[in-house]
């Protein structure tokens, strides 16, 4: 597995939006530590922004993190703020005044849901013609990520690009996803000497499982190196609730029982051809990342 250390990042400027977030936090303690200026604007910060003066009052390479992910259809109005608009002000201030270097749009392979009627087998690379029906209320989300992909796209003279991101994890202390909140169910099922455990969900559902510090590695290595306009963040491997369940009987002890038999449609897989190839990056698989949870005792 490789790592983006090998970029020089001392004393370059990043700007970190929806700092607060999940992925946003690990960035910015990542990009301090590798010796960058971050700056991080509050989320009611005003424009027009005027970053510290000790980050040269420049934008340097933005990093877009904002957004709604469990909660879109809740609060629609923020979706399309977080997902758009801001974006927008963003874009359009930070090109007028010269000081965006590039900027790196967080997307997700959501988009990639409809593509399942292609089949089991099917691929879904950055390419692919995205399927949106603004009639059904769960693609606001969809809508709302492809506008602001185009955005980048029409607007951002080149150097805005987009990073989907597959399910984003790093261990049983995630505070929202269905995989931490199942390891901690198990771990706790174990601590209570319990040997199985039932779970509301189905053993048919796949997902694609990125590391967190497979993601942040990813995006620095886009937003420094990067020239393609979109890029899969992934792992390229689908896991099934089952595969996943009978990991956890075998290498935890814990038998799970999924109570639900929903049987979805066929998840396609994403392409991770382009970020490998272009930027030499590679992520680890779930499992393996699971032994590793194992190993230092906090699946024990």
């Amino acid at each position: 597995m490789s790592r983006a250390d090998d970029l020089d990042l001392q004393g370059q400027h990043f700007t970190v939006v929806g700092a607060a977030g999940f992925v946003g936090q690990r960035l910015c303690t990542t990009l301090r530590a590798r010796g960058a200026q971050v700056w991080a604007p509050g989320r009611h910060e005003a424009w027009p922004w005027q970053p510290p003066h000790g980050h040269g009052y420049v934008l340097g390479h933005v990093m877009y993190c904002a957004g709604l992910t469990a909660d879109y259809l809740a609060r629609p109005f923020d979706t399309v703020q977080a997902h758009v608009s801001h974006l927008a002000q963003v874009l359009q201030h930070g090109l007028a005044q010269g000081t965006l270097q590039s900027l790196v749009y967080l997307s997700s392979t959501r988009l990639y849901d409809g593509l399942g009627y292609l089949g089991e087998e099917s691929e879904a690379g950055e390419d692919a013609v995205l399927p949106m029906d603004p009639a059904n209320p769960r693609h606001l989300y969809d809508l709302s990520k492809g506008l602001g992909e185009s955005l980048c796209h029409v607007a951002g003279q080149a150097r805005a690009r987009v990073a989907r991101l597959a399910c984003v994890y790093e261990g049983p202390q995630d505070a929202d996803g269905f995989l931490p909140a199942l390891l901690r169910q198990v771990m706790q099922a174990r601590a209570e000497g319990a040997g199985q455990i039932s779970v509301q969900s189905s053993p048919h559902f796949t997902r694609d499982y990125v590391h967190l510090d497979d993601v942040v590695d990813a995006l620095i290595r886009i937003a420094v190196q990067g020239r393609a306009p979109v890029y899969n963040v992934a792992s390229g491997v689908n896991v099934s609730n089952a595969e996943l369940f009978e990991y956890l009987k075998q290498r935890w002890g814990c038998a799970v029982q999924p109570l639900l038999d929903t049987r979805p449609a066929p998840t396609p897989r994403i392409s991770t051809e382009r970020l490998r190839t272009e930027l030499q990056w590679h992520p680890r698989g779930l499992l393996a990342a699971l032994d590793s949870l194992w190993a230092t005792g906090q699946g024990a």
